[in-house]
């Protein structure tokens, strides 16, 4: 997260609270990111609020520019300005749609996590991170090198945020049911997976200091239990990974990111392994 030094933010006039805001003076004082804001319009008329807020920051102490663009659409007009101006990180406040529309459409969000060469944070929640839960979501039950690069990012990341805002970090793995026509016989009995989820994560519980009370291995599909864990520990914050090869269309801890997205009642980070791969550089370059 420190490696973060240009951060956009997609301001909504629609919005009745601007929950990005919020997060980007965040994200800013962990980071001291610059931050370009973004409003995602054909026609004029929002460039005096847009001054005004960008004014307001930049009173506040920080570095802060901002623009008015779009391409075709909000999530394409978002993409372009993302790499135009080389910003590590996007934020974005959730748009939830019906279920009908969800039905015939895929939404605008999933569009974004999918094509997004950066993390994207999707703001849905007004508690603040300093002091709260922060939620990492692994599968545990992964061990090719992309999910194990992609789950050494995602802890590396929590555990980053939450030392830098004071809060509490977990770990969660959901795992399968047991199976008696499993090839392994670990996935036959319940006791024998959950053993060998526990010394999976073991390594990781070492690695990034977490605790036998802040780990959570549960049986059942990770779509569901991500956001029950979540509520129950009243997470701020709740980071997941992406290993498919084309985003958040392919593999999502088990194809769950696109189900978890509405359920969840915290703000969601999402990351991919050239994320990273990208912070780890960091780190080793900062050490």
């Amino acid at each position: 997260m420190q490696a973060i030094h240009n951060t956009l933010v997609v301001m909504d006039p629609q919005q009745p609270v601007d929950l990005t805001l919020a997060k980007a003076r965040q994200i800013a004082d962990i980071t001291h990111s610059h931050l370009h804001l973004l409003v995602c319009a054909k026609t004029n008329g929002h460039s005096h609020a847009l001054h005004a807020v960008q004014e307001g920051l930049t009173q506040e102490g920080y570095e802060v520019s901002a623009e008015q663009a779009w391409h075709d659409n909000a999530c394409k007009t978002i993409l372009a300005v993302q790499q135009a101006e080389g910003c590590a990180l996007v934020i974005k406040q959730q748009h939830k749609d019906g279920p009908l529309k969800k039905s015939l459409l895929t939404p605008e969000d999933w569009q974004l996590l999918r094509q997004s060469s950066c993390p994207v944070l999707m703001a849905k929640s007004t508690s603040p991170w300093m002091g709260g839960t922060i939620l990492t979501a692994i599968d545990a039950g992964s061990d090719d090198v992309e999910h194990r690069l992609l789950q050494v990012g995602i802890l590396s990341h929590g555990h980053d945020i939450a030392m830098r805002t004071n809060a509490s970090l977990h770990m969660m793995s959901a795992h399968p049911y047991p199976m008696l026509s499993a090839r392994d016989p670990i996935f036959q009995l319940k006791e024998e997976i959950q053993n060998f989820y526990h010394e999976q994560c073991k390594v990781y519980q070492d690695e990034f200091e977490i605790s036998d009370e802040h780990l959570h291995i549960e049986e059942g599909p990770a779509e569901v239990l991500i956001p029950g864990i979540a509520h129950r520990l009243g997470a701020a914050l709740t980071i997941l990974g992406s290993v498919g090869r084309s985003g958040l269309s392919g593999a999502l801890l088990g194809n769950t990111a696109e189900t978890v997205l509405d359920a969840l009642e915290s703000d969601v980070l999402v990351l991919k392994p050239g994320d990273v791969i990208h912070h780890l550089e960091e780190l080793t370059t900062h050490h």
